[in-house]
Order: C-alpha cells, then sequence, then structure tokens
C-alpha cells in the first residue's frame, strides 16, 4: 500500500456535525423575579421542587465533604468554587467554538494555505530559548521584521489570513481582542483537525457524509481537551532574537534534532511533526528517515496513517502541537471571560458541618432556575451547590438573607 501525506487528501469538506444540545433540566425551570424559599422537609409539591432535585443536590453535598475529609491539610474549612467560575469556563468554551468556526471558514476557504498555517505556528513557536525562558508562542512572527526572514519565507499568507480572522473574531468577541499568538496555535489546531477529517473522507472513497461519521467514531476529535484548556496566552511586544529558528528547507536533519532537543522536545516530535516543515510532507519524511534516530517513528506514522482510525498518528501529533504551544508561556485562565475576580465573586468559605437545608431559586424570566443544598455564609448570605452544571446559571452565586428567606 502507497504511503499517505498528511496534507495530500484535502477535498472540500462539510462540517461536522455539531452534537445536539439539550434545553432540559433536572431542575424545574420556572420564570419570575428571583425567589427563594429554604425548607425543613415539608412537601415541595406546591413550589416545583421535586424529590429528585433533593437528592441530586444532597449528592453534591455529600461529594464536597469528602473532598473536604480526604484533604492533607487538616482545616475545618473548604473553598468551593462559584458560579463565577462556571460562567467563565462557559463563556471561554463558546468563544473558542465561535473562532473555531471562523477558521473553519477561512481554511475551507483557503486550503492551500494548510501547510504554511502549520509552518506559521511551529517558527513562532521555535523562538523559544530554554535556557532563559523567552520567546515561545509569543506572536511576534506578526512583526514585520521578524515575518520577513528567511526562515519565514512563504508565510505571509497565512499570516494575512490569520490577521483577516482576527478582525472578524474580536468584533464578536466580549472579552477583548483576541492574542496573535492564541490565534497563530488556533489556527494550526484547526488546519490539524482539517486534515484529520480530509483524511476520513478519502479512506470513504470521498464520500463527505460517511467521512464524517468516521471521524465521528475512530478520530481524535477528544483528545484536544488540553489544548483548548491552555488558552491566554500574551502577544510579545517586538520581535524574538534573530537565529533561533533553522530554515527547514536547507536544515539538516542533524540541525532539525538538536533544535527540537534543545526546546524540549525529541526526534519523535520531530517525526510526528513532519506536515510543519513544509509543503510536501512525504519529501520531508524521505530526509527524516535518513537519520536512524527519526526513521523508526517516520515508519510508524506513515503506518499508522493507512489505519482507519490513524490513533497513533493523530494522538501524538495532539500531544506534540500541545507541548509546543506553551513553551515558555504564562497563561491567563481568565482572558476573555466577562465575570470580575475582584473580592465580590470569591467562593465563600463553608464552616463546620455539611449543609443541611434545601433552597431553590427561581432567576429573572427567560432563564433557567437553579436548584442546590445552601448554607448560610459568614458574610450573611446564601451558597448554593448547583445540581446542574451544564449551562449557563446566571451570575446568582450569593443570595442576600433578605432574598432568602421567606
Amino acid at each position: 500500500m502507497g504511503l499517505v501525506s498528511f496534507l495530500s487528501t484535502v477535498p472540500t469538506l462539510l462540517p461536522v456535525a455539531p452534537l445536539p444540545t439539550y434545553s432540559s433540566s433536572r431542575c424545574p425551570v420556572h420564570s419570575g423575579t428571583i425567589s427563594c424559599k429554604i425548607d425543613n422537609g415539608a412537601s415541595h409539591e406546591n413550589n416545583g421542587v421535586r424529590r429528585r432535585d433533593i437528592l441530586n443536590c444532597f449528592g453534591a453535598a455529600v461529594s464536597m465533604e469528602l473532598v473536604a475529609s480526604a484533604s492533607p491539610i487538616p482545616s475545618p474549612f473548604i473553598e468551593v468554587a462559584n458560579a463565577a467560575d462556571l460562567i467563565q469556563r462557559r463563556q471561554r468554551s463558546d468563544f473558542q467554538s465561535s473562532i473555531k468556526m471562523t477558521l473553519y471558514k477561512a481554511i475551507k476557504a483557503n486550503p492551500e494555505l494548510i501547510s504554511p498555517l502549520l509552518t506559521l505556528a511551529l517558527n513562532d513557536s521555535m523562538t523559544y530559548d530554554k535556557p532563559t525562558k523567552t520567546g515561545g508562542p509569543n506572536g511576534s512572527i506578526r512583526f514585520s521584521s521578524e515575518i520577513e526572514r528567511p526562515e519565514n519565507k512563504g508565510l505571509s499568507g497565512a499570516l494575512s489570513m490569520v490577521e483577516e480572522a482576527k478582525k472578524e473574531i474580536d468584533s464578536y468577541s466580549k472579552g477583548g481582542p483576541i492574542s496573535y499568538s492564541d490565534l497563530i496555535q488556533l489556527a494550526a489546531q484547526s488546519a490539524v483537525k482539517y486534515t484529520f477529517l480530509a483524511s476520513a473522507i478519502r479512506k470513504c472513497g470521498g464520500n463527505e457524509e460517511k467521512g464524517n461519521l468516521l471521524y465521528s467514531a475512530y478520530g481524535s476529535s477528544g483528545q484536544w481537551g488540553l489544548f483548548d484548556k491552555n488558552f491566554g496566552r500574551s502577544d510579545a511586544q517586538e520581535p524574538d532574537p534573530e537565529g533561533r529558528v533553522p530554515d527547514w528547507s536547507t536544515a539538516t536533519v542533524q540541525e532539525m534534532k538538536d533544535k527540537f532537543i534543545a526546546i524540549g522536545l525529541s526526534a519523535r516530535q520531530l517525526a510526528v511533526m513532519s506536515a510543519f516543515l513544509g509543503p510536501d510532507q512525504l519529501a520531508t519524511e524521505a530526509k527524516l528517515a535518513t537519520d536512524p534516530d527519526v526513521a523508526k517513528w517516520v515508519d510508524k506514522y506513515q503506518r499508522s496513517r493507512e489505519t482507519v482510525s490513524e490513533t497513533d498518528y493523530e494522538v501524538d501529533l495532539i500531544t506534540a502541537l500541545t507541548k509546543m504551544s506553551i513553551l515558555g508561556q504564562n497563561l491567563n485562565y481568565e482572558a476573555y471571560s466577562l465575570v470580575g475576580t475582584g473580592p465580590q465573586r470569591r467562593a465563600p468559605v463553608l464552616h463546620g458541618t455539611p449543609p443541611r437545608r434545601f433552597l431553590h431559586a427561581n432567576t429573572a424570566p427567560g432563564q433557567r432556575s437553579v436548584a442546590g443544598v445552601g448554607t448560610r455564609t459568614p458574610n450573611n448570605g446564601v451558597f448554593l451547590f448547583f445540581s446542574e452544571l451544564n449551562g449557563y446559571i446566571s451570575n446568582v452565586d450569593r443570595l442576600p438573607l433578605s432574598l432568602s428567606l421567606s
């Protein structure tokens, strides 16, 4: 069977059908102004709270108590996550989904930019200097004096696509403009995923519907969790020093190995990232295979690309890209979110025994209700252990006593 190139199977693609979303909640949805009722055991038939809700929330309270008891630090206190944290995570997740759709459309319209996008992300990262902890995927490649260096020849078109995508993304971002450093790495991710899906379609004889199903069933889409979490890179304010990135088209295999090792990667990562080193992956791999340290990995990944799932190749490539994409970066995990992080948003501290009473809160019309086990807190409020964690929960995480008592 002939060798399969990572970049040689890019037909026009249909987007993968998104998973269905469900609006139902374990907690009954009511509309109206904020109102809370605490009950010590009376029937909840009149206020719409069911026995199942109480059991769900009691389970949450027991779980938190187990976490507290398992702590190696003896303390009567435990600080718990609040609704603001959940909202931040949802905001970032939604923002990332929108970014990926923007990038998908741009790549679909310009598939010839896939290879340059990969090299753009690689070269932006390869400025990392391990001894000084400087450089890395910081967006410095956007500066004209850096993008015009010999090793970055042919990457201007990819950078232009990133800049156009950034304008669109910034127009709908509610948490400030996206950094070039984040966007360049996300563009590489989108390009990689695009080629993974293209390979699945090729294996199905060009049938896009079957290819989508194949990739959904056997593909590596579930392996991107850590990469997606690494979101919140900061942009450099000046170009990185020259001489840190090889010209991949002229570098020897030994020079490539030396560079990968210098930043904390290995011959294995060099082999799996062969598509990042130039437009002709098979030619690059033929060159890499002349080195015995790299040849065994080249052979492994070529054989993997011929299988239905491509598991070894895809998982190792995702792992290598994830590691490369955060070299030298101090990530801001609260970037692009709207919820403040000041003292007014701090999680309350629970004292003593776990909360005992059930609390149910209805938010404003059109918003979902929340339910949980509540306890009074030192700041004269009520905190909820939420039984429903998969959606927007509103900004109510502490309720004044004037609203919580009826």
